[in-house]
């Protein structure tokens, strides 16, 4: 575990941070020590695939049949090209899938299901099929309904023969619909989060496993190109047991997801009393997983971390702080995991009830009735990295190439741990490019692309009218970036409090 965090947070992707200066005053703020970041635009690129914005997470299945949803959708699809959303419920009783006749014989219908799938193709988006949660009339207790607000059933099936076939039938009908083609290139996962309340069988493990086994040899009898996996657990929990279980009893698994949230302790996702700060945690307990992935004997699977956000006190969601967080996440998980799930991208989302007015500090990208948050924009800016990145020793830097030798850099301001947020003067030296080189700038912070400051400005209407979302939206949007050049092949910005900056440097 030891040699495995070491690799993890001194690999050649992730190093120490450079040096620091001088410290003075600006703007009221306290400006911490000056940093140097020295960038060889020479130096040697590894491969830089964009996990962070290739996944995402949204709520319950049937929400994907609202126009808010589908708009939501469409815009996050603008901004990063994802590929994979992720949503709870297929199998919820408001989808239909299961009844049972007067003779208590199956009765399947896969018309919302259809209708569910078709949405997310038409707009370029595959489904992570989240297999959850039980339709009541399979449940063995109809009346084991969990705390969310559209009481889904969390009982294990009372018939494994019939859970079987509604899995056949399921998975039949969508490679008789779609193609096996297309559906071999989607995910099925197992339940979600069973190490929790959200699954009610006894023993709680070893019920969730003989239910990942059932599922998994059910989808695989359709068709073995059907890519299964789990446990989906929550804190990255169950691993190395899940993955015994699966080896020796030869059950089919194609990948391993678990979850973790940057508030979460330490204890719970890494089982130690470390000293972590909260926007290194997810990856970190990613990290784990991965080192029990490749000990197992199954190495190599794919890792799909397909749930994580930042910490949701004081409505950080919604704040410009989501940024320097991201980019963070990216920089620390890159080399760990194949997909890092943003959950959500979008607050049209029920687990407590429908949004009772923008900006409640819930999960997505937009708040409700379509307003871009600061996330949005952000996550805007690191979809313009390069696909190769060059390795740097800074703690608040990636560094990129693009196929026509351009530098497209990000430089982030995250506090330290405990620290309260200020603003941070950079200098980035930069080697292998003309001295004078023509850079553009562009960034999200306080002040910068923040719709919360729009949202005051109004007077923070409870519902905002579509005219007034579309002012914000307008009015926050990316600005036309700041161009200039490099002073004998440096430049030095101020970094506002919760700041990320996206820089080009021009061949």
């Amino acid at each position: 575990m030891e040699d495995m965090l070491h690799r993890w947070k001194y690999g050649t992707f992730q190093l120490g941070l450079v040096a620091a200066l001088a410290t003075s005053v600006f703007t009221g703020f306290k400006v911490q020590a000056q940093e140097q970041i020295q960038i060889d635009a020479a130096a040697p690129t590894t491969p830089f695939p964009h996990f962070w914005e290739q996944m995402f997470g949204s709520g319950r299945a049937i929400l994907s049949l609202r126009e808010s949803y589908r708009d939501d959708l469409r815009a996050v699809k603008q901004v990063t090209d994802f590929r994979y959303v992720r949503f709870h419920a297929i199998l919820h009783d408001e989808v239909g899938v299961y009844n049972e006749d007067e003779h208590g014989n199956p009765v399947y219908n896969f018309t919302y299901v259809n209708q569910i799938y078709d949405g997310l193709l038409k707009n370029g988006v595959k489904p992570v099929v989240e297999i959850s949660f039980m339709p009541k009339k399979l449940a063995f207790n109809p009346d084991a309904l969990h705390p969310f607000w559209y009481k889904q059933n969390v009982s294990p099936p009372k018939s494994m023969e019939r859970w079987d076939d509604l899995m056949k039938a399921f998975a039949q009908n969508l490679v008789d619909r779609y193609g096996i083609d297309e559906v071999s290139t989607w995910y099925f996962e197992v339940w979600n989060e069973p190490n929790i309340d959200f699954w009610g069988g006894i023993p709680r493990q070893e019920s969730y496993f003989d239910l990942y086994a059932h599922t998994a040899r059910a989808l695989k009898a359709v068709d073995p190109r059907l890519r299964v996996g789990g446990p989906a657990t929550a804190a990255a929990a169950w691993i190395p047991a899940f993955l015994k279980y699966t080896a020796e009893n030869h059950v089919p698994v194609d990948f391993v997801s678990s979850h973790g949230y940057d508030d979460e302790p330490v204890q719970r996702l890494l089982g130690t009393n470390e000293d972590i700060r909260e926007e290194d945690r997810t990856c970190a307990a990613a990290a784990k997983v991965r080192h029990q992935i490749d000990a197992s004997a199954l190495p190599h699977l794919p890792l799909l971390w397909t749930e994580w956000n930042v910490p949701g006190r004081d409505q950080l969601r919604d704040t410009a702080y989501v940024g320097p967080a991201l980019a963070e996440a990216v920089r620390t998980c890159d080399g760990v995991t194949d997909y890092l799930s943003f959950w959500t991208f979008s607050d049209v989302f029920e687990e407590g009830g429908p949004a009772t007015k923008p900006f409640e500090g819930q999960f997505g990208l937009r708040a409700a009735g379509g307003i871009n948050k600061p996330s949005f924009y952000d996550f805007a800016l690191l979809h313009q990295l390069g696909t190769q990145r060059i390795a740097n020793p800074s703690h608040d830097v990636i560094v990129t190439k693009l196929a026509n030798g351009s530098l497209e850099i990000a430089v982030w301001n995250l506090p330290d741990p405990g620290a309260a947020p200020q603003s941070k003067q950079v200098t980035l030296a930069i080697q292998g490019v003309k001295k004078n080189a023509q850079v553009t700038i562009e960034q999200v912070d306080d002040e910068h692309s923040n719709t919360l400051n729009a949202y005051a400005k109004l007077g923070s209407p409870r519902y905002p009218k579509p005219g007034q979302v579309e002012q914000m939206n307008r009015e926050t949007a990316l600005t036309s970036p700041e161009h200039r050049s490099l002073t004998n092949g440096s430049l030095s910005l101020e970094l506002g409090k919760n700041a990320l900056v996206l820089i080009e440097v021009r061949p």
